[in-house]
């Protein structure tokens, strides 16, 4: 008989009852978690506080790792995630705990195969943005099909909390209200608008549209990658295109080109803040940088006929480039600088898409990307200006100034926000450096604060292998300079920032339902036009349900109805 050299299984052992292990992902980068390191420990502290009024004992699953920034106790990487859930035991309860940006998939493969019941614990913070993290793992668990457990909280020792807690102890599940979610009713659109989004959809299912995808699974979101076989029915097919590339077109660009593209930054009214120092400040270099990425990326997505485009931001970009913030909300806005095609010879040929966006979709996020290509047909159809982007659903907090008793969210992004969003547009925005903590080569991003007006917000993602669509209305608001400096200094200053408001939806519903960090916004047109927002939602909803979308409605319009 051959011998051959069988490799050896374990498992681990079982823990004692009334114990849950508790696991940290984190970020990619070192530097990133050794800062948000005292952050993390601290709400490690309060939950295994809160469980131990319950009867329950918190133990940490993985040591702290040295790193070159310091110490921290994060799951850094798939490889770490994959060493950690080795010494798991399968049917542990499990606790997810996030203060924190996480990369999801430095940990999917443990927890698809776990078989104890998974809670995500997020605090409540703009600062340490765990409820982003932890939006991102729950629309990715939902993505693969992985039941899970969500619960969120300012205080962990609140009443409220601890009782979702016990649930959570108690059956392994938690329920949550999401009364707000009515599945759409496609019969009950107005007609117009029906037909409008009918017709839409025909005409994307007969001329297919084609996404630029510069590389594919930007900071761990599996839960923004549509599968081919999901995304083609629909009449959408991916160009898959390589960040190289794009930094090859980049090096492509003259520094003349460059300079007329930062000439019009500068009579557009933007305040660029720079310095000197290329480590600390936004510098003149920096942007012409940017301006060739701005002006490569326009030139690629004609070249390939891209309907819409995603930058990494993030993933290796950043190592080569500074960052695409300013690119990405340029990109998004119908008032830009010109960019000419370069003929065979040099010259310059004709401008490409003159007076219209080349609507982007910041970090490869494709659920946002089959989005925003929706809202530009349809809004254009509608003769309503396009310029749409995505957010992060960042945090949220009362109105300190008095303004409003309304619960007002912060919907922030570094990258993607045209300034058509902003109340004097370009004059509006600021670009200051991304923090050197993310980009060590810089890069300015567009700062401003979005106009007041009626909005339709929505959200793609995936579950029970089809694609689904999440969609609202909310407003955005106007609060005073100095809540809303209050609110940017709560989270990251650099970025521009929208005040708003959700009709029919309280934070704790969003928070119970929304499947992704991300949220799309757009504007009506005018601003100030309720009738238009509903109008456009409807048709919005109609074309991504002739296309075989499963849309749900969440919350109300600006009256209740």
């Amino acid at each position: 008989m051959t011998k051959y050299r069988l490799p050896k299984t374990c498992s681990p052992d079982p823990i004692p009852d009334h114990t849950a292990l508790l696991i940290a992902n984190g970020d990619l980068r070192d530097s990133a978690n050794a800062t948000c390191w005292e952050a993390q420990q601290q709400l490690e502290a309060d939950a295994a506080e809160a469980l131990a009024s319950l009867g329950w004992t918190l133990k940490r699953a993985h040591d702290e790792q040295p790193s070159e920034f310091g110490p921290h106790g994060f799951i850094n990487s798939q490889k770490r995630g994959r060493e950690v859930f080795n010494g798991i035991h399968p049917d542990a309860p499990l606790v997810v705990a996030e203060a924190v940006w996480q990369y999801s998939h430095h940990v999917l493969p443990g927890l698809l195969r776990h078989r104890g019941p998974i809670l995500i614990l997020a605090n409540w913070s703009g600062t340490w943005p765990g409820l982003v993290g932890a939006l991102n793992l729950r629309g990715s668990l939902t993505k693969a099909g992985r039941d899970y457990a969500l619960l969120w909280g300012e205080s962990f020792s609140d009443e409220h909390f601890r009782g979702k807690l016990k649930q959570w102890c108690d059956t392994g599940t938690i329920t949550h209200d999401t009364s707000h979610v009515t599945e759409l009713d496609f019969k009950e659109l107005p007609a117009d608008e029906r037909q409008l989004g009918e017709s839409l959809a025909a005409e994307l299912r007969q001329t297919p549209a084609i996404l630029g995808v510069f590389d594919e699974g930007c900071m761990g979101m599996f839960n923004a990658i549509i599968p081919d076989h999901l995304l083609n029915p629909l009449g959408v097919f991916k160009e898959r295109l390589s960040q190289s590339a794009l930094y090859f077109a980049m090096t492509q660009v003259s520094d003349d080109e460059a300079q007329v593209a930062r000439d019009w930054y500068d009579d557009s009214g933007i305040t660029f803040e720079t310095g000197s120092n290329e480590a600390e400040h936004l510098t003149d270099a920096q942007i012409l940088q940017q301006c060739k990425m701005y002006i490569a990326a326009v030139r690629i997505a004609d070249e390939f006929g891209c309907d819409a485009i995603g930058i990494q931001y993030q993933q290796g970009l950043k190592d080569l480039a500074p960052a695409s913030d300013l690119v990405e909300g340029t990109l998004n806005c119908s008032i830009r600088p010109p960019v000419t095609l370069k003929n065979a010879d040099g010259t310059s040929g004709a401008v490409i898409r003159d007076g219209e966006p080349v609507t982007h979709f910041n970090e490869v996020d494709e659920c946002a990307g089959l989005d925003g290509l929706i809202t530009q047909r349809v809004w254009s159809a509608m003769g309503m200006q396009p310029d749409n982007t995505l957010h992060d659903l960042r945090w949220g907090d009362p109105d300190r100034s008095g303004t409003t008793d309304e619960y007002v969210w912060v919907f922030e992004i570094s990258g993607s926000v045209p300034p058509t969003h902003f109340a004097d547009g370009w004059k509006g925005a600021t670009s200051e450096r991304q923090p050197a903590m993310y980009f060590r080569l810089g890069g300015g991003t567009i700062k401003g604060i979005s106009k007041p007006g009626e909005c339709v917000w929505s959200r793609i993602f995936i579950q029970d292998g089809a694609l689904h669509m999440d969609i609202g209305r909310c407003k955005a608001i106007e609060l005073p300079l100095a809540e809303t400096q209050r609110r940017w200094d709560a989270t990251t200053s650099q970025w521009p920032i929208m005040h708003a408001v959700t009709y029919g939806v309280s934070r704790d519903q969003m928070m119970a339902r929304h499947q992704s960090n991300h949220i799309q916004l757009v504007y009506a047109d005018p601003p100030d036009d309720a009738d238009a927002a509903d109008r456009a939602l409807s048709a919005k909803a109609a074309m991504a349900a002739a296309l075989g979308i499963v849309v749900h409605v969440c919350g109300t319009g600006k009256d209740g109805a």
